[in-house]
């Protein structure tokens, strides 16, 4: 099976060469077939020249310049219309998320599963450098969700994940124009009855860069796009047939 990398990258010049590399090394050495579709989000620093240095260096890294409005989700969005592979892994351009989670998430595919969810909050997780009031929001974030959709999964907001094309095919329409579509994508997986598996994954907080998650800004996006599952969740009872996950 053939894994798709995909990046969405705004204004990250001084990440994205060291972030692709890492990923092209640990990928190659495990022998995975595989694409790295970067995906400009309206940079105006020199991400989109990095890029094509690394667009000539490695044939299996592509470029796609977001078509769309600036933002996360459209980049993402934007992304997944146009992955070739059989699966999508979500890696953010700043080198947060380690290459060989990518390797365990492929894996966790391989072995059935629908999607790969990593949690940096459970036994075997490693986490670097995230800012304690983040760190807060984050876990009240994530508690809400889980009791509301009676869930044991407890990172549900973070970014990195990894979804099978039918997975990818069977959760749209994608709503989700920010960073609020990090908890619309495995929220719709799970209600639709998709299989997961969760593994501890570490995380790392960036080296260089500006972090473009604007908690002020987020609340009612994530608030909406929660409730707008749940919704769906209520309403569809017995549509969806439940596969097993761990």
């Amino acid at each position: 099976m053939k894994l798709s990398v995909v990046m969405p990258a705004h204004n990250e010049e001084d990440c994205l060469d060291p972030t692709v590399r890492n990923i092209v090394r640990c990928l190659e050495s495990e022998h995975i077939p595989y694409e790295i579709l970067v995906v400009n989000d309206h940079s105006n620093d020199a991400t989109g020249k990095v890029l094509d240095i690394l667009r000539a260096e490695y044939a299996a890294v592509r470029r796609m310049d977001n078509p769309g409005p600036a933002g996360y989700g459209f980049a993402v969005r934007a992304g997944l219309d146009n992955f070739e592979g059989d699966m999508a892994a979500v890696v953010m351009a700043d080198g947060s998320d380690r290459p060989e989670d990518v390797v365990k998430y492929y894996r966790e595919i391989e072995q059935g599963y629908d999607c790969a969810f990593g949690s940096r909050f459970m036994k075997g997780s490693q986490v670097h450098g995230y800012p304690f009031h983040k760190l807060i929001l984050n876990r009240m974030a994530n508690l809400f969700v889980m009791i509301l959709f009676g869930i044991r999964y407890n990172d549900i907001t973070n970014a990195f994940k990894c979804y099978r094309r039918s997975v990818v095919d069977g959760i749209r329409p994608i709503l989700s124009n920010h960073f609020n579509l990090t908890v619309e994508l495995p929220l719709k997986a799970i209600t639709r009855g998709f299989s997961y598996s969760v593994i501890p994954i570490s995380w790392n907080g960036r080296e260089a860069g500006v972090s473009k998650l604007k908690i002020k800004e987020m609340g009612s996006r994530y608030l909406f796009i929660v409730l707008y599952v749940f919704l769906e969740k209520m309403l569809s009872r017995g549509d969806y047939s439940r596969r097993t996950h761990s």
